[in-house]
């Protein structure tokens, strides 16, 4: 699974999810991505769980881009522990995902084999996800301008 090799803090605030990804908003790689719709916590396991989805589908021809990274501890205590004594120790990794983030890519094969394989990877996430194109996107983001 993915997971940092070391951190400043081993233990860090919740956050908030408010607003719009600035950064990673772009397919900056591949042809095709795969761009969140709500915001989420996406685990290590998930991520891990979309790109197999993705590569067994594509059967290792094309290339696929993991844009996302699981940086954020998240604590639990244990079972049938009382309140108090403290913060829990971190379980496992999240990455935080606000909606416009393009979260995973791909280039190399037919734009049919790439919707598809990116929607088997989409079920596996836990947010409402859509398959765009980068000419989609540069267009949406000339009209916005």
């Amino acid at each position: 699974m993915l997971m940092p090799k070391r951190v400043k803090r081993r233990r860090v605030h919740r956050g908030r999810m408010k607003g719009t990804a600035h950064r990673g908003n772009r397919i900056a790689y591949g042809e095709i991505g795969l761009v969140a719709m709500e915001p989420a916590w996406v685990t290590s396991n998930q991520i891990e769980a979309a790109r197999i989805a993705m590569t067994r589908y594509i059967k290792r021809t094309g290339q696929v881009w993991v844009s996302i990274f699981p940086d954020k501890p998240v604590t639990e205590k244990p079972a049938e522990t009382r309140m108090g004594s403290g913060k829990g120790s971190p379980e496992y990794w999240v990455a935080v995902v606000k909606p416009g983030r393009v979260m995973f890519e791909i280039a190399g094969v037919s734009e049919e084999v790439a919707r598809e394989a990116l929607r088997l990877a989409m079920h596996k996430l836990p947010l409402k996800c859509k398959v765009v194109t980068k000419e989609q996107l540069e267009s949406k983001e000339k009209a916005g301008e």
